[in-house]
């Protein structure tokens, strides 16, 4: 099904990193905190709180380098996260340090165009996999 709003896969392949990091951040969000509400955590004052954990630039640099380091990505991903961590953002990071800001838009960039592209399944795979890693014990980054 097509119509004005629908982006063929070669369209996503030629987005600006910076608008996959966009979509990739919404997608993951929808699915921290779906995540959040099923697992029993639905205390209004703490739920924003316990997202930080999975969504903050900290946590999703965490991720990269954990998928990283076990080859978990395919080559095109890690094509997408370089661009994605090598983009020109033009607003300076509050919260963190300005190398851990570029791997979280590049992860993001990653889940922005899985998710362009249509492929829910592979988007699945890496935030439950990112999820698993959020919640190791701090220092057991494996």
């Amino acid at each position: 099904m097509t119509n004005e709003y629908t982006l063929r896969n070669a369209d996503v392949k030629q987005l600006n990193s910076l608008a996959l990091a966009y979509m990739g951040d919404a997608v993951l969000e929808q699915y921290v905190r779906e995540h959040l509400l099923r697992s029993g955590r639905v205390k209004p004052n703490t739920l924003h709180k316990e997202a930080t954990k999975y969504v903050s630039a900290k946590a999703q640099a965490k991720v990269v380098h954990n998928m990283l380091e076990a080859k978990f990505l395919s080559e095109e991903e890690e094509a997408i996260l370089r661009r994605g961590r090598n983009a020109k953002s033009g607003t300076v990071p509050k919260n963190t340090d300005l190398q851990t800001y570029k791997y979280s838009t590049g992860f993001e960039a990653v889940i922005g165009s899985l998710y362009l592209q249509g492929q829910a399944e592979r988007v699945r795979e890496i935030i439950e996999r990112a999820i698993t890693i959020s919640e190791e014990p701090k220092g057991d980054v494996t």
